[in-house]
């Protein structure tokens, strides 16, 4: 467990970059810090290994006071992902992974052997391992963050915005990705954005850190899309929170209907069917939908929205629909393979049953 216990930064001459700040993170959670620029988020994670020493009161790691520890043994007890991967350009990627495990005082080759099984654990082929990091893409160069931070199998993990310089088709990876890797290993993740869609996708609970390093709020993400404690919160939310909450909703009793389907040769060529009034899905030999055809397109293939996997959530289904040329979202399987579809109004329809349950439990 990590405590803040009344701590304060105060820098010289101006207002607290984190005032008062008590809270408790659970052990083996993920714990997202989110709030504007100059709210403290990211002085308050680098007060837990000491990179800032706070002003005042006491942070304590697993009942211990972290200042009791030597800063550079403090910080290599604790994995570190920083924004920008902050890898060792004139090193390998192998190298770059050993790198504290070596500090540590791991053998060369029990550091590159641990190097190599993280390589799988992050995603990454084994063959990338002896490149050098301005060969890999910016993903890449992240994955190899976090194994460089997993090497030597801290039980807490510090991460400072480290998806916020990748486009948004990376960053969904990566988040997906890190919650793969927290099922399976169970860190002590403090994580830091100023996004708080990616908050709510990641953790476990979210402290909301408002101007002058105050802290606003700290609750589940379900809570805070729900009931934000105050302005401030329900602001910097946004309007559309209703629907980020959809996101917190099972989606267990939305029905997947059977779909007219073509499928689409090798070629590219479909044929639809000339007697259907309806809308079509194209689907590849595969399975695996590729757009619609419809009434009035001629025959010609209209790119589809997005997929909905039953056991998701309310609010996936209901964007499915949403998204869809056809107002019909598409289900798919684990392996992205053809379901059906669901319909939006049957969505709503549940939405308005799952409102009126929470209204009927205050």
């Amino acid at each position: 467990m990590i405590e803040f216990q009344s701590v304060t930064k105060q820098y010289q001459g101006g207002q607290p970059a984190v005032d008062q700040l008590t809270m408790s993170i659970s052990p083996g959670s993920i714990t997202v810090f989110v709030g504007p620029s100059g709210c403290g988020k990211t002085t308050s994670l680098r007060m837990i290994n000491r990179m800032v020493e706070p002003t005042s009161g006491v942070i304590t790691v697993a009942g211990k006071d972290v200042t009791s520890v030597p800063a550079p043994e403090l910080r290599r007890s604790m994995g570190y992902v920083m924004q920008s991967s902050g890898l060792l350009p004139h090193r390998s990627v192998l190298d770059n992974i050993a790198t504290v495990p070596r500090l540590n005082g791991v053998a060369k080759s029990d550091a590159r052997k641990r190097a190599e099984e993280l390589l799988d654990v992050v995603g990454l082929a084994p063959a990338l391992g002896k490149r050098y990091p301005s060969q890999l893409s910016g993903g890449q160069q992240q994955r190899v963050g976090v194994a460089r931070a997993l090497a030597a199998d801290p039980p807490v993990l510090l991460m400072d915005e480290p998806f916020s310089a990748v486009d948004p088709v990376v960053r969904d990876e990566l988040q997906q990705e890190l919650l793969r890797l927290q099922k399976d290993l169970a860190k002590t993740i403090v994580f830091v954005t100023h996004d708080i869609d990616e908050a709510t996708i990641l953790g476990d609970k979210v402290a909301v850190f408002a101007t002058g390093g105050k802290l606003a709020q700290y609750a589940t993400p379900e809570e805070i899309l729900r009931a934000p404690a105050n302005d401030f919160v329900a602001s910097f939310v946004g309007r559309d929170r209703g629907f980020r909450h959809l996101g917190f909703t099972p989606s267990d009793g939305v029905t997947v209907h059977q779909v007219p389907t073509v499928v689409r040769g090798l070629h590219g060529s479909f044929d639809s069917d000339s007697a259907a009034t309806g809308w079509q899905l194209v689907v590849g030999a595969d399975g695996h939908p590729l757009g619609w055809t419809g009434p009035g397109n001629g025959g010609g293939l209209i790119p589809g929205g997005s997929l909905f996997r039953p056991g998701e959530s309310l609010r996936r289904a209901l964007d499915a629909a949403l998204s869809s040329p056809s107002g019909l979202g598409v289900a798919v399987d684990s392996e992205g393979r053809v379901l059906g579809v669901v319909r939006g109004g049957e969505v709503l329809a549940l939405i308005e049953e799952a409102r009126q349950v929470r209204q009927a439990a205050l």
